[in-house]
């Protein structure tokens, strides 16, 4: 049997290569060849589909309910603010520096690792199957949402993002919308009733104001945001139109296309339409033998704002890895060494509560 330290040693060095080798969504065919290595080190049998790699438990038994494993190892770009160089692997202060080392490198290569500690266990309860994906940063057509109708058919999931551990038990989904507030083009020098910019006050102000009437208690209110707005192309013409870009974090109250029917009946907009209806809310039953697990360990339950890979996933999913969502696409991303070694074991603990 493969030992645990011996298992976060080798999941640190390969979230080093990771952390080295440039892996921008789309452009992730590098890091996958350094996953394949690690299936290739330990003798799993694996496959690739494009640039995913993914693999299932050596007594894979077809009948069994089945546990997905998965996290991404595409990157955003490194902003301007670093100070360091964010494809070295820089171990300063016993945190591990380098761009996607907290998002989601210490996830991956902590459920990597733990897959191949359960990989030759006998009578599990649950098969497993590990799903290194690629496009989570840019919500890809070529990520895990593609490998669904490629991989068996999952149970449930845990999704490895950064959570300290916690388990994040839903997380709300999105809906970007583009937007139109329409006025009556005109020379500036003359009187306009009508200014599309003006008009635009009133809008802004009811997205500030609105409030969608179901609340979660585990993910709060629908959040709604304007994020971008573009109007006019020169000092001395009132525009036709201002457009705008809405920001929409639902709730688990409410599916997406709910809320496009909501805005589409009550915006205050000349024309309001959903970009993609397809990154739902997701969330697990408290009562879900993973998340009983889990607080038995002793972890902290809660919801989540951001979104992930989650969102593609129909069936029951948590949560759930090292690291801290807070130091996501900071400059100078980091995560603590022990922060590896601890998801790791809590990983294997929960599994072995749940899967053998």
């Amino acid at each position: 049997m493969i030992k645990q330290k011996e298992l976060s040693k080798k999941a640190i060095a390969l979230l080093k290569n990771l952390i080295e080798t440039p892996s921008f969504s789309c452009e992730e065919d590098k890091t996958a060849a350094l996953i394949e290595n690690w299936f290739l080190d330990f003798e799993i049998p694996f496959k690739r589909t494009k640039h995913n790699v993914w693999a299932v438990n050596k007594h894979f038994t077809e009948g069994k309910p089945t546990l997905l494993l998965n996290s991404h190892h595409d990157t955003v770009k490194p902003n301007k603010g670093y100070t360091k160089d964010p494809f070295k692997a820089i171990v300063q202060d016993e945190k591990l520096y380098g761009l996607g080392s907290n998002d989601a490198g210490g996830c991956l290569v902590s459920l990597i690792a733990t897959f191949t500690y359960f990989y030759t266990k006998k009578n599990l309860k649950y098969n497993l199957v590990l799903v290194a994906s690629a496009e989570e940063e840019n919500s890809g057509s070529n990520g895990l949402n593609s490998m669904l109708k490629v991989i068996p058919e999952i149970d449930v999931a845990i999704v490895g993002e950064p959570t300290l551990m916690n388990l994040a038990v839903a997380e709300k989904g999105l809906i970007v919308f583009d937007a139109t507030v329409k006025g009556t083009p005109s020379h500036a020098a003359h009187i306009n009733n009508d200014n599309a910019i003006y008009n635009t006050v009133d809008v802004l102000k009811w997205f500030q104001e609105y409030k969608f009437e179901k609340k979660s208690p585990v993910l709060g209110d629908v959040k709604m945001t304007v994020t971008q707005i573009n109007a006019g192309k020169q000092h001395n013409a009132v525009p036709a139109e201002v457009n705008l870009v809405v920001d929409v974090r639902v709730n688990d109250k409410y599916s997406n296309q709910e809320i496009e029917k909501i805005l589409n009946k009550k915006s205050p907009c000349t024309t309001i339409e959903a970009r993609s209806l397809r990154l739902n809310s997701s969330s697990i039953p408290i009562n879900h033998p993973l998340v009983e697990a889990g607080i038995e360990l002793g972890r902290q339950t809660y919801g989540s704002p951001t979104l992930s890979d989650q969102a593609c996933l129909s069936c029951p999913s948590l949560k759930l890895g090292p690291g801290d969502s807070t130091r996501s696409h900071t400059a100078d991303e980091f995560i603590y060494l022990n922060e590896i070694e601890e998801g790791i074991q809590i990983y294997i603990e929960l599994l072995n509560k749940v899967v053998t």
